[in-house]
């Protein structure tokens, strides 16, 4: 099952075994974050580490991490396999 997030993040259960991704690709959500909070740029993320997202792919993953602390959106994860 595919559960859209937003415009580029997805869950899918047949892919990296059901851990939000950016779509079209396999990279997690959750690896984009971490090298955030390591502090590498937004702009070193793109050009260094994955020139297939964009700045607004990030944003995206940034505000939904946001939206999920405030308890403002929930992923059902009977839906999505981990």
């Amino acid at each position: 099952m595919r559960v859209e997030i937003g415009k580029y993040i997805a869950v899918d259960d047949e892919v990296c075994h059901g851990k939000p991704i950016f779509k079209g690709t396999r990279i997690l959500v959750s690896d984009v974050i971490e090298l955030l909070a390591a502090g590498v740029s937004v702009k070193e993320i793109v050009e260094d580490y994955y020139p297939s997202l964009n700045e607004e792919m990030i944003r995206e993953a940034l505000d939904w991490a946001a939206k999920i602390i405030r308890g403002e959106h929930h992923v059902r994860y009977s839906e999505v396999p981990a």
